[in-house]
Order: C-alpha cells, then sequence, then structure tokens
C-alpha cells in the first residue's frame, strides 16, 4: 500500500550520525538517507531498501556503505535496513488499517449503517 508521507525527526540535522557524515564531505549519503526514507515509505517496505532501489534513491554502492558506518541503515539480505525505522514510522500494516478504518467510517458516515 506505501504510505503517503514519512516522519523526519526535526533534529535530523544535528544528529551526531549526519554531523559526522556532513563533517566528512558526504552530504550526498545525507541526502540519500532522505530518499530512502521517502521510497521506503513511498513501496510500503517497513524501512527495507532492495539493492535494486539504489538508481531510484539517487544512490550509489558507495552511498550505501557510508550510511551503514554511520549507523543510519544497516545490512539485510539483498540490500539494507532503515535503521530505527519502527521506532518512528508507521508500519505499512498499521496505514492499510488506518485507511481501512476511514473509508468504512466515511461509508457509515455517508450511507449508514446499511
Amino acid at each position: 500500500m506505501g504510505l503517503p508521507w514519512v516522519r523526519l525527526d526535526t533534529q535530523f540535522p544535528s544528529n551526531p550520525k549526519v554531523l559526522e557524515l556532513t563533517a566528512q564531505g558526504r552530504w550526498r549519503a545525507a541526502f540519500v538517507y532522505i530518499t530512502g526514507l521517502a521510497y521506503a515509505g513511498q513501496h510500503g517496505t517497513d524501512g527495507y531498501l532492495p539493492e535494486t532501489c539504489l538508481p531510484f534513491i539517487h544512490a550509489t554502492k558507495r552511498d550505501a556503505a557510508d550510511l551503514v558506518k554511520a549507523g543510519l541503515w544497516h545490512t539485510d539480505m539483498g540490500g539494507w535496513a532503515i535503521n530505527g525505522w519502527s521506532d518512528f514510522q508507521i508500519s505499512d500494516e498499521a496505514a492499510k488499517k488506518r485507511s481501512d478504518d476511514a473509508r468504512n467510517a466515511a461509508m457509515k458516515r455517508w450511507h449508514g449503517n446499511a
């Protein structure tokens, strides 16, 4: 199903992991982290990023390695997982339930209990 948006902590720019990346001139990797969030949200992967998605998030394997080294991603089978995804993002299953609940409530509101 996917999410229409993802949460980005307002403290992201001052996160020590991000500060370390940018201090090393790895601005691109910080951008890739954000595009990875968007990709995972859009495709409902619950934070998993397959290796095949790299071109779609404007990333290289070097960027992925930098994010793993910084602790923002970790290696997972066939790709990477965004560290802390479930702590900050709603799961695809929960998003689907919210959508279903909203649809059912609207149907009840507009069409009654029939």
